[in-house]
């Protein structure tokens, strides 16, 4: 027999991570580069904030309805396949927004196509997939996984940025789309695997499982947890998954509103759009550090701390926002929501997984991410309309605010001791149970 990757030295785990990144770094940045766009289509189009932001709400709202059922296909198909369609959809639907005319075609491309494409290569596969490879590291991996998203964001906007300038608009969109697809999919193609023991390897690395030694009374390689579910309906009769749910639903309100409208924000504030985009790379690229960072704890400690601190520490950002004058609420916010940003997605999958199991993890992930996405839908028309009213964003970046508190309580009251499987027949005095407690 042919030994496999995984007996060679390098976990397989570390590759599909890597893979994983790439499709993050280049779906979720393609599609988080947004903003940057916003006023040279407005200007050419004529189109009001309230117009253009109905079209990326509408993409916000198709991504979320569409995760349960993207879920569902990850849990039947697997990872690789729906990985690799996803972005051979996302970036062809990328480019062909460099033909648009009209806000229709806007709507359909970026609001139901790209959008809906994108969740087959976000956190619902990847994270379900990351899951299945990382049990002792999994905070970790899917933290490293998921910065994917923010690095993306933080090399795409400034890059789009600086194309639009040089090559206009239409030219940017095709590059980037281009890029969608040639820079992960070989890398999905090449290295994602939907099971340690698709090639003899266990989580976390290893040696290579050997059935004939392997006895019915072996222990498994994990606990597992009270609440551990056969069936997805079985997890939406406990408290755990609404509070997750109904926090992440803010944390889609309040990623969103920015995502759409931070530049425009900006530059309305009197920064260059230069300027703007720069100060959008960097709160994404502290966020990479952020979501790495937490990822370490996290597997060390308790999630639920974590994910109710991030919440709070961007509630604050939120504040400073708003009360700081001028350019210095646009880089105080950049700096303060930096370490926060996405560092809750992987710290919600990875105490799904950890309080419910790996059996519905790709289903579960898209139900949450679906609160996630409605709530981003909202909020980014509703920034739209309520800056045609006011003249200001200052009313909607409060109101993303004041639910970040709500999101915070919900975190912090999640009994993860109780029920995630981490806790499960693990000695108090271990490092793992230490700093946490319902």
């Amino acid at each position: 027999m042919a030994k496999s990757p995984a007996r060679k030295g390098i976990f397989h785990g570390w590759f599909i991570l890597a893979a994983g990144f790439m499709a993050m770094f280049m779906t979720m940045g393609a599609r988080g580069t947004f903003g940057v766009f916003i006023l040279p289509m407005s200007d050419d189009f004529g189109w009001s904030r309230s117009a253009i932001s109905l079209a990326i709400s509408i993409g916000w709202l198709a991504n979320g309805l569409s995760q349960p059922l993207i879920g569902w296909a990850y849990d039947r198909l697997g990872g690789r396949t729906v990985i690799s369609a996803s972005l051979v959809v996302v970036g062809a639907g990328t480019m062909m927004l460099n033909q648009i005319d009209n806000l229709w075609q806007l709507v359909v491309l970026y609001g139901f196509v790209i959008s809906i494409a994108a969740g087959g290569a976000s956190n619902v596969t990847i994270h379900g997939v990351m899951s299945k490879w990382f049990y002792r590291k999994r905070g970790v991996a899917l933290s490293m996984v998921t910065a994917g998203a923010s690095a993306g964001a933080m090399i795409l906007a400034p890059f789009a940025t600086y194309l639009i300038l040089l090559a206009g608009w239409r030219t940017t969109w095709f590059v980037v789309g281009a890029l969608v697809i040639l820079i992960p999919l070989p890398l999905v193609l090449m290295f994602v695997r939907e099971d340690p023991a698709d090639i003899g390897e266990v989580p976390d690395g290893g040696p290579a499982r050997d059935p004939e030694r392997e006895s019915a009374t072996s222990k498994p390689s994990s606990q597992t947890g009270p609440l551990e579910t056969n069936t997805w309906q079985e997890s939406f009769q406990s408290p755990p998954m609404w509070q997750l749910t109904g926090a992440f639903f803010v944390c889609g309100v309040t990623t969103a509103l920015i995502a759409a409208h931070y530049v425009p924000s900006a530059i309305d504030r009197g920064a260059s759009p230069e300027m703007a985009a720069l100060a959008f790379g960097l709160m994404t690229g502290l966020n990479v550090v952020g979501a790495i960072v937490v990822g370490f704890v996290s597997d060390r400690f308790g999630r639920k701390r974590l994910l109710g601190g991030l919440y709070a520490i961007r509630g604050l950002a939120y504040a400073a926002l708003i009360l700081a004058p001028g350019i210095w609420g646009i880089w105080a916010f950049a700096v303060i929501a930096g370490f926060s940003w996405i560092a809750t997605a992987p710290l919600t999958t990875s105490l799904t997984a950890d309080i419910y199991g790996l059996r519905n993890i790709g289903t579960l992930a898209g139900f949450s991410t679906l609160s996630h996405q409605v709530g981003g839908a909202l909020s980014v028309f509703m920034g739209g309309v309520l800056y045609d009213h006011f003249g200001s964003y200052d009313v909607a970046f409060g109101i993303a605010g004041a639910l970040l508190l709500g999101a915070t309580i919900a975190s912090f009251s999640i009994r993860e001791k109780q029920y995630s499987s981490r806790f499960q027949s693990v000695p108090a005095a271990t490092p793992e149970t230490v700093g946490d407690g319902d």
